[in-house]
């Protein structure tokens, strides 16, 4: 047997009123996340583009800073190189003569003193007025040399210190020297120093920033004067195009492909710095996108961010508008309900006043017939023997007229006590006479259908104080479903019962039928409003919701036992006094 309880409240939810409620929901449930979505997002997206603008030209801000410090101490550390080399070999000059320095083995040790901290020359020659070697410190073969010719020679002469850019020479290998100019007895003679190549390349490119950054130098005609990092060498000319001269350092964004750099991008940041002497330009290189690397993902995680953010606000919009609209259709279900309760019950108040003056209306001629049959009983008393015949059938006539007006005057006098019991009120009720006048009410529809009641009633049943209006509609509405379970069956069985209840606080009432049963798949929703398996026009589904909601005002409770195919109980517990907000109430 299947068998489920109520004792507190349904679980089952309504059916829709209509379609144009449902699409009511769907553009409400549009609506309302497109107004969430917008009032939260696009305040979101204005504070994490305006922080990503503001930290992108922070970012960039402090990266130009940087680049241009680095590039200015770069700067200074080879001019600081170049002066204190050149003040090297002018001092050598100024202290030593050419006489002095032309001895065998005196430049060695001027050559040995310059190099003793750091081998900063590669070789060290004295010149005469003529280009002529008169000494010679180093690896190459320089001593019958003569540099009368050569660019540097008269640039020395007329300047005083000259420093070169790089070229290949006698040695045939590039590299740049350094020479300064003194003078004996009217003829000026000349210290020429070459600048070790390797040496100075560590100078220049000890900067590393990053995987794509290098520093290189170039002379005024774009060539280069060191070794680049990523391909290119001394002497080539470079293909980033040769900035004017400039004062201080300048940095721009650069779109260039470089070419055999392929491990470099095309977008560069370039700073770069004229040196005084010689004038060459320091120029510091980076790959934009690993400049602005930590930038680049800053503003990534600020889009994640963003991301993440919008879909949590659009997962929690969607659920918080489903249950927005969960509980409106909630309520919306809530007051379908009250409204159909409040039909029922405007129902009942006008069957009820229509009761009422239907039993006046026929109790006025019942008195009358009543008052007729006294008199023609009158008459024939006064009229004197009859025939036997006659007399018997007079006598059963009489009989058979005051048997029906009796009938009648039962049926108004129960439609009179149905008329008042359409006003909610609480008063004493005797449960077995109740119920018996119910019976009363729906035994002719019951025995049109074939059905009989069984009532079982106990005989020491203890008073109650309820609802005698809620406790009518309870039982009619419970019979009724008791009489339509019949349909399609010849004949039933309506079986009626009360009881006390074992604390002696309360009733039990069983109605069980012979009927079709409910099968376990609608078992769970027999109290949900709206639900009936009923054909159209024939149930509003609102009977059974309307008992449960009267035994849980009531403070009872309901149990249903059902088997399909063979029936279906009811059991039903009351308690003798109502709860106290019902008192109240009243």
């Amino acid at each position: 047997m299947t068998t489920t309880k109520a004792t507190i409240a349904t679980s089952g939810l309504p059916i829709e009123g209509s379609d144009r409620r449902r699409e009511q929901y769907k553009r409400f449930f549009r609506r309302f996340v497109l107004l969430t979505l917008v009032s939260s997002l696009v305040p979101l997206l204005l504070v994490g583009w305006g922080i990503n603008v503001h930290y992108t030209r922070f970012a960039r801000e402090r990266l130009t800073e940087k680049f241009n410090r680095e590039v200015d101490n770069h700067h200074r550390a080879i001019e600081l190189f170049f002066k204190e080399h050149s003040s090297k070999l002018q001092l050598m000059a100024r202290t030593h003569s050419k006489e002095y320095l032309s001895h065998p083995g005196n430049l060695n040790k001027v050559f040995e003193l310059i190099n003793h901290d750091h081998p900063t020359l590669t070789d060290l020659g004295l010149i005469d007025h003529t280009g002529r070697h008169l000494a010679y410190v180093g690896p190459y073969d320089l001593m019958d040399k003569n540099y009368a010719d050569a660019f540097w020679f008269q640039q020395v002469l007329k300047k005083g210190i000259f420093i070169s850019d790089m070229f290949l020479g006698f040695r045939r290998e590039p590299h740049f020297i350094m020479a300064v100019t003194s003078s004996e007895n009217g003829e000026p003679w000349i210290l020429r120093a070459t600048i070790n190549t390797e040496t100075f390349r560590a100078l220049v490119e000890n900067v590393r920033i990053g995987k794509s950054g290098e520093v290189y130098l170039l002379n005024t005609e774009g060539i280069y004067q060191t070794t680049p990092r990523f391909g290119g060498a001394i002497m080539e000319v470079a293909p980033l195009p040769l900035l004017a001269e400039h004062q201080g350092t300048d940095l721009r964004f650069v779109t260039q492909d470089y070419p055999g750099r392929s491990s470099t991008s095309s977008r560069r940041i370039v700073c770069s710095v004229w040196l005084k002497e010689p004038r060459w330009l320091l120029v510091v290189t980076q790959s934009y996108d690993e400049a602005f690397n930590a930038v680049n993902h800053a503003n990534f995680a600020v889009l994640v961010f963003l991301l993440i953010s919008a879909l949590t606000i659009l997962i929690v919009a969607v659920l918080v508008t489903r249950h927005m609209l969960t509980m409106i259709r909630r309520r919306d279900r809530e007051s379908d309900q009250l409204n159909q309760q409040l039909m029922q019950t405007s129902k009942l108040a006008s069957i009820g006043e229509l009761s009422a003056g239907v039993a006046h209306e026929i109790n006025n001629p019942l008195a009358i017939i009543s008052t007729e049959r006294q008199i023609l009983l009158d008459c024939a008393k006064q009229t004197g023997q009859m025939e036997v015949s006659f007399q018997e059938q007079f006598n059963d006539s009489m009989s058979q007229i005051d048997i029906q007006i009796q009938r009648c005057k039962r049926i108004t006098h129960n439609l009179l006590r149905f008329s008042r019991r359409t006003q909610s009120v609480m008063e004493t009720v005797h449960l077995n006479a109740f119920i018996l006048e119910v019976v009363d009410l729906m035994e002719r529809e019951a025995r049109a259908s074939g059905i009989k009641f069984v009532t079982t009633l106990e005989p020491e049943l203890p008073v109650m104080i309820s609802d005698p209006s809620q406790l009518q509609q309870l039982f009619l509405n419970l019979i009724t479903n008791a009489i339509d379970a019949h349909d399609g069956k010849p004949y039933g069985r309506v079986e009626i019962a009360t009881t006390g209840t074992a604390d002696g606080q309360g009733v039990r009432l069983s109605i069980s039928d012979t009927g079709c049963g409910i099968s376990a798949e609608h078992m769970e929703k027999i109290f949900d409003p709206f639900f009936t398996t009923k054909p159209v026009g024939k149930g509003t589904g609102l009977g059974l919701s309307i008992c449960f909601s009267i035994i849980q005002r009531l403070g009872g409770r309901i149990d249903v036992h059902s088997e399909p195919g063979q029936g279906t109980r009811f059991d039903i517990e009351l308690p003798l006094h109502p709860p106290a907000e019902m008192m109240q109430y009243n």
